[in-house]
């Protein structure tokens, strides 16, 4: 039986194909402009970017690097380890902390100063404490970048200042930002609005998110602002309603929130998930020949549902099942199925099972179900 993350693949390889049917419809109903010099709007299940601007131009990401040390430092240390924060770290230019030499954190609190406040030291303690020094996490980093197929990205640091061998591109931001929000505990860190972090000694600290787009998105669940003089406004967000999640991305934008509104606002304008079987909606009572069980109930155990272009047309439902089954039958044996289809194309399927089973009657013929 295959399992639902099966089943999303097979779904995201047919939206696949209907996008590459329809991508000049798509693009070319394009009719806004965005202030970002880079952009993207990507949708992580189908694994398809829905618009692009400039997407695999090499670029600097500010503080959106703190995506990736998030997830490293995640992937790499335990939530509850007490760090007790380097030297090095204290006094890191930029957004900050005010970490004290010595102080000592849970990992778990210096992750939500990262990504709330964006702080510069707790990115560097992080460092410190997960590798040991600034180049050996930057190494982790790259690794991971490497792990994820990304050929157009390069850390030299977990915070994001300036150096020239530091870039990504849109493209593989909103990638990284797919990976990243597969985390739970990442996703309801940047999702946070605010919170109160509290050292060792008790000393407590209220972070507030950057991210306006938690308040200006209905759905916004994250993701990371970044700013320097050289990169200009960097911003990620992620925004989930109604079963259906997009990542944006824009480098070099000016007017950033409005870019983002717009890009989610297009995304939902385009795509829907529908729901084609929840659990036990297929039920179904069929005869059995030969047992002292003249009816099997068999009925779908799993869900599937669908991302789809919202124009793309009423999905039929057909029904593959015997008329009469002949016993032995074991409870959860698959007797049939459920093929979805639209204008012909195979969409996915669920199977029909067992409720119970059906034992075979040697006082019964093959037909004394119709006596």
């Amino acid at each position: 039986m295959k399992n639902p993350k099966e089943r999303i693949v097979i779904l995201a390889l047919f939206l696949i194909l209907i996008f590459v049917f329809y991508a000049t419809v798509i693009f070319s109903a394009t009719d806004f402009s965005l202030s970002a010099k880079a952009a993207v709007l990507y949708e992580p299940v189908t694994d398809n970017f829905l618009y692009t601007k400039n997407a695999n131009v090499r670029l600097p990401m500010a503080s959106t690097t703190k995506i990736m040390t998030a997830l490293v430092a995640l992937e790499e240390s335990d939530l509850n380890e007490e760090i007790r924060v380097a030297d090095e770290a204290i006094g890191i230019e930029g957004s900050s902390l005010y970490l004290k030499r010595g102080e000592i954190l849970s990992m778990k609190e210096l992750l939500y100063g990262l990504m709330l406040r964006s702080a510069n030291d707790a990115a560097a303690a992080i460092a410190y404490a997960v590798s040991g020094g600034i180049d050996e996490f930057a190494d982790k980093m790259n690794e991971k970048a490497r792990s994820l197929g990304l050929t157009d990205t390069h850390f030299t640091n977990p915070h994001g200042l300036d150096d020239e061998e530091h870039y990504t591109t849109a493209r593989e931001l909103a990638l990284i930002s797919a990976a990243a929000l597969k985390n739970q505990t990442f996703k309801e860190i940047v999702s946070s609005k605010k919170t109160t972090i509290t050292n060792k000694d008790g000393e407590a600290r209220l972070v507030v998110n950057h991210n306006k787009l938690l308040n200006l998105y209905d759905g916004a669940i994250g993701v990371k602002t970044g700013f320097t003089k050289r990169c200009g406004r960097c911003l990620v967000g992620a925004a989930e309603k109604d079963g259906l999640t997009f990542i944006t991305v824009t480098i070099n934008a000016p007017d950033d929130w409005r870019d983002h509104m717009t890009l989610f606002d297009y995304g939902y304008s385009l795509l829907e998930m529908r729901h084609l079987a929840r659990v036990g909606e297929f039920r179904y009572d069929i005869p059995v020949l030969d047992s002292i069980s003249e009816f099997v109930t068999v009925k779908n155990t799993e869900s599937l549902d669908i991302i789809m272009q919202k124009e793309a047309g009423e999905v039929k439902a057909n029904v593959k099942l015997s008329r009469y089954l002949a016993a032995p039958i074991n409870e959860n044996d698959i007797l049939g199925k459920v093929i979805f289809t639209i204008d012909g194309k195979y969409l996915g399927e669920v199977d029909l099972v067992a409720e119970t089973g059906a034992k075979s009657s040697k006082n019964k013929g093959l037909f004394s179900i119709f006596k």
